[in-house]
């Protein structure tokens, strides 16, 4: 008798520990509450965009610098409202490639890129490639923001 108590005790308790373990697997959280005084304030001739691009016609070539502020356009990006306007069309120009996503064998060249600055109130800081077919498509989808590229050497 003891024995069968025991059984069904320990079979209750795991069936009252599986469900207090069940739940929505997404769990929502809310984002914290800022402490009131601590709002980001930005001066008002301060571009929301600010951008530095690097452009290297390959991993070992000298690199050509670029600034380049949108809204409005500006920096010393030699065509910055192109530039802009490319990166306003883009979905999400600076996202990487996802992990799983299969890319075809396609050599765009030994060119690299990086950005790193403020985009739409949100830090970037990314690297871009000619090395495979997601590389290029990413590269060519704002394309006017690196300028022309250099000639390897």
């Amino acid at each position: 008798m003891r024995y069968r108590t025991l059984i069904l005790a320990s079979s209750g308790l795991a069936m009252i520990f599986s469900l207090a373990a069940c739940g929505d697997e997404h769990a929502r959280t809310l984002p914290a509450e800022r402490p009131s005084g601590t709002a980001t304030v930005r001066p008002s001739n301060s571009p929301a965009d600010d951008l530095t691009i690097q452009v290297k016609a390959s991993a070992q070539a000298p690199a050509t610098t670029y600034r380049l502020t949108c809204d409005p356009a500006g920096g010393d990006h030699p065509k910055a409202a192109d530039a802009c306007a490319a990166l306003a069309k883009a979905k999400d120009p600076f996202a990487p490639v996802p992990k799983d996503r299969m890319c075809t064998d396609i050599y765009g060249g030994p060119e690299v890129a990086t950005v790193k600055g403020t985009w739409q109130g949100r830090p970037v800081d990314t690297t871009f490639k000619r090395n495979d077919g997601c590389q290029l498509h990413r590269w060519s989808e704002i394309a006017p923001v690196f300028g022309a590229v250099p000639k390897v050497r």
